[in-house]
């Protein structure tokens, strides 16, 4: 007898519902589609709050709480998983996101009724590791400064920092989890020197990439001339990354961060970047996003900003809702997943 039978899915101006659908559709599931409302700006302002605040901070979206009632099982990505949500919904066992991160689901109530948490483990890390390479480019070769000049009717050759290739050079990974191993095979055409410094991190995984194991996080710094941030934010990891690493870091080396903004003392930063003693940095990630019209990263001619889109891209999104039905289907056959984020509380594994 299956454990699940009902789905309530929920799409999102980032993932929509048939997204979801073409995995689902001809499973025998009974899946309920509906959209979170609001645009995508709106979604992502709200993701941003949860990140900071939890999901119970920004209230249960109406069309959820209409439908959630026999739901035994919710395939969604940016929507809120809050108290009231579980509250109104008795049968559900499983909650499957499109996500890594888990700041939109209240996991603690989740667990204490039972329910297991799944993550789409690793469904953006091409992404992120693509857009990793692009912000190294662009900072080192001071691709969309040339373009704003020449846009704005200038033709700049003077730039702020060094203009060094990434070949041959020393790559230092913060982390190195699905995001460093994709990052470590797509940099290879440029043979640098690959380190990261991860103590969770097996030999084998790590030797298996072409990367050496760097003893301490101040051995990134010091030595890498590619500083890249791709931990995990976890209480021990919050604001790890301050003015005693960046001090570390030679005057021609660069900092990309495309992970989270809590990693990362911003403040220590901006004073490494102003006062130039690093020669830049490529960002995708802030702590208030949109960045204010005046904030004082705007204002520095030596880092490159995107505006945190790092998974955004068509095939993470197939990815994630891929790796969201699975979870469903696998757990509709065996009752459990070891990998779920509670599996260890519920009794899973």
């Amino acid at each position: 007898m299956p454990h699940l039978n009902t789905v309530l899915v929920v799409g999102d101006k980032f993932i929509p519902t048939e997204s979801y659908a073409e995995y689902l559709e001809g499973s025998g599931l009974d899946a309920r589609y509906i959209d979170w409302s609001g645009e995508k700006a709106e979604q992502h302002a709200l993701q941003t709050i949860m990140e900071h605040q939890g999901p119970n901070s920004v209230g249960t979206p109406q069309e959820m709480l209409e439908n959630i009632a026999e739901a035994e099982a919710i395939a969604f990505h940016f929507a809120p998983v809050t108290k009231e949500l579980l509250d109104a919904a008795p049968r559900l066992k499983l909650i499957s996101v499109a996500r890594t991160g888990v700041e939109n689901i209240d996991v603690e109530e989740a667990t204490r009724r039972g329910i297991g948490v799944v993550q789409a483990l690793g469904r953006n890390a091409g992404a992120v590791a693509e857009l990793q390479i692009a912000l190294m480019l662009a900072e080192s070769r001071n691709v969309a400064r040339a373009d704003a000049s020449v846009k704005a009717g200038g033709w700049r050759k003077d730039f702020p920092g060094a203009r060094v290739e990434i070949h041959g050079r020393t790559v230092g990974m913060v982390g190195f989890g699905h995001v460093g191993r994709i990052f470590s095979e797509r940099i290879s055409g440029f043979q640098p020197k690959l380190l990261a410094f991860d103590p969770y991190a097996s030999d084998d995984a790590l030797a298996a990439s072409g990367v050496a194991r760097a003893e301490s996080l101040e051995q990134v710094f010091r030595e890498s001339d590619f500083v890249l941030v791709q931990a995990r934010l976890t209480p021990e990891t919050e604001r790890f990354i301050g003015a005693e690493q960046f001090a570390l870091m030679k005057p021609e080396a660069y900092f990309i961060n495309v992970s989270r903004s809590r990693l990362v003392d911003y403040d220590a930063l901006y004073d490494a970047l102003a006062e130039g003693r690093i020669s830049g940095a490529g960002l995708d990630v802030f702590d208030a996003e949109p960045l204010d019209e005046d904030d004082r990263f705007r204002s520095l001619d030596n880092v490159t900003i995107t505006t945190h889109f790092g998974g955004d891209t068509e095939d993470t999104n197939a990815m994630s809702a891929r790796l969201v039905a699975e979870a469903i289907l696998e757990f509709r056959e065996s009752g459990r997943i070891e990998r779920a984020l509670n599996a260890r509380e519920l009794g899973w594994r």
